[in-house]
């Protein structure tokens, strides 16, 4: 299984969990199954719209950034991956 490290702003449907261990062949698959068992979190991180990654949202998989292209999201992952949801804190 893969582990879904969660940025602090986004811990609210996912109950304060930090991390989620969940299946998944893929960057994308992972992230919808953390949807499926904490709904509200998808939409905080993919824009279902354009199937891009939000701009204020940065993704890394074992620490490489990613891009928030859907093919980058198609990217396959592995026992163990770790895959990081960074939020961007705007304001001014």
């Amino acid at each position: 299984m893969a582990i879904v490290l969660i940025p602090a702003p986004y811990r609210g449907p996912t109950g304060g969990l930090d991390r989620v261990e969940i299946a998944g062949a893929t960057i994308g698959a992972c992230l919808a199954a953390v949807e499926a068992l904490h709904p509200g979190f998808g939409p905080l991180v993919v824009d279902a719209a354009t199937g891009h990654v939000h701009r204020f949202v940065k993704l890394f998989l074992n620490g490489e950034l990613l891009g928030r292209t859907p093919e980058d999201l198609a990217r396959p992952v592995a026992e163990r991956d770790e895959i990081e949801v960074l939020s961007a804190i705007a304001g001014g």
